[in-house]
């Protein structure tokens, strides 16, 4: 039988479909879960523990008995009224969990990143994942980092955007947006490699079945690389039968709006135009050989779930 994991994020997006993946291979789970009650789908083999990151009592009962830890806490926007920072969410968050994880005994941790962490990027959110990581190489655990790109599924709330833009029922109701470089806007911005939330799961949990993956940073995304607007395209065609108009915002102009308006009264933030602007692609010859096969192409992924959108 399997050893039991510690899952932190268990209720979001890409938690509960790591969960659905450890679950269909017999691991026990316990999932630690800010808000709302994480989904088991194998008649209790899922144990939710309420709590965050910074709840040290619940950080040690999710670790109660489990011989490994996968930890995807993470946001895309800060709300600085709720101490939902990059800095506290991503960095701190993480040296609370490595620490706990140590104090526990516990060897094996597995962690989620972003392709694009770097010490010198552009964008706060991608300088903070950098920041984490290189708080888990310095841990003395086996861990393995995954950094993988825009993560699309029916459950996320990106593919929902997505979806809501493509059937004309969510602002800016007459067209797809997305942020384009120049002053008008004209350039596309940065390439995309949306990779399947499944994929995700599936290479986490591969990687916590193989020793070989301790000690090694993995990028992942699908097999097509896009522009924004051919992804918008590509969705609106396989979810109405037609493709919608897709029209830029000028990233200058974005980047200006997010300046001066509060977060919590805008879509977007200043980290999200920055990062818009930037290939977000990897070549996906180290994941394949490490595990043998290849994330499903987008179209197809699609194809799959959209009746679930």
């Amino acid at each position: 039988m399997p050893g039991r994991v510690f899952v932190t994020g268990g209720s979001g997006f890409v938690g509960q479909a790591v969960i659905d993946e450890l679950v269909r291979r017999d691991y026990p789970v316990n999932a630690l879960a800010h808000r709302g009650e994480v989904k088991s789908p194998a008649g209790g083999r899922v144990r939710t523990v309420k709590g965050d990151l910074f709840d040290p009592a619940a950080l040690a009962e999710g670790l109660r008995g489990c011989e490994a830890v996968i930890h995807l806490v993470g946001i895309i926007a800060e709300r600085r009224s709720r101490r939902a920072t990059y800095e506290r969410i991503h960095v701190e968050g993480t040296r609370r969990v490595v620490d706990a994880t140590r104090l526990s005994g516990i060897r094996r941790y597995l962690h989620m990143s972003a392709l694009g962490s770097r010490p010198d990027a552009v964008a706060t959110y991608h300088r903070t994942k950098y920041s984490a990581e290189a708080y888990v190489r310095a841990s003395g655990l086996d861990w393995t980092i995954f950094r993988p790109s825009l993560i699309h599924g029916p459950r996320g709330e990106f593919m929902t955007m997505e979806a809501g833009w493509a059937r004309g029922r969510r602002a800016p109701f007459l067209f797809m947006p997305y942020f384009g470089g120049g002053l008008l806007g004209r350039r596309d911005g940065g390439l995309i490699q949306p990779v399947y939330v499944r994929d995700v799961a599936r290479a986490f949990v591969d990687a916590l079945e193989n020793p070989a993956t301790v000690g090694e940073v993995y990028l992942i995304g699908g097999p097509d690389a896009m522009t924004w607007p051919q992804m918008h395209h590509m969705v609106s065609q396989v979810l109405t039968g037609k493709q919608r108009r897709a029209r830029a915002v000028p990233a200058w102009y974005a980047k200006a709006i997010a300046r001066v308006v509060p977060g919590a009264l805008l879509p977007f933030n200043r980290d999200q135009v920055l990062m818009s602007q930037e290939d977000n692609v990897c070549d996906l010859a180290k994941l394949r050989d490490a595990f043998g096969w290849e994330p499903q192409r987008f179209k197809d992924a699609l194809e799959g779930y959209k009746a679930e959108l």
